[in-house]
C-alpha cells in the first residue's frame, strides 16, 4: 500500500472514528462527514490517474455536487434546529418529540 493510500483511508477512518466519538454538537458531526466527503473525493480524483483511464473522470465531479447539496441541507437542518431547541447539542433533537 503506498503512502498516498494509507493518507486517505487514515482520514477517511479519523473521520469515522470522530463521528463515533464526539457526538455532543450537530456542528461537529456535520463536520465529520464533510471530512469523510472531502477524503472519498479527493481518493476519486486521483484514482484516474493511477489507473489510466479517462471512463471514471465524472465520479469526483459528481461527488462533490452530491457532497455540496448534502451540506447545504444540513445547514439548514443545523439553523432550524438551533432556531427551535436553542442550541445545537444531540441530546436535545429528540425524534419521539416532534
Amino acid at each position: 500500500m503506498s503512502l498516498l493510500h494509507l493518507s486517505f483511508y487514515s482520514s477517511f477512518a479519523l473521520s469515522c472514528l470522530g463521528l463515533a466519538f464526539h457526538r455532543t454538537h450537530l456542528i461537529s458531526a456535520l463536520l465529520c462527514l464533510e471530512s469523510m466527503m472531502l477524503s472519498m473525493y479527493v481518493a476519486l480524483s486521483i484514482w484516474p490517474t493511477e489507473t489510466q483511464t479517462t471512463s471514471t473522470t465524472l465520479t469526483p465531479i459528481l461527488m462533490l455536487t452530491f457532497s455540496a447539496c448534502e451540506a447545504g441541507a444540513a445547514l439548514a437542518m443545523l439553523v432550524a434546529s438551533t432556531r427551535t431547541h436553542g442550541s445545537d447539542h444531540l441530546h436535545n433533537l429528540n425524534l419521539l418529540q416532534c
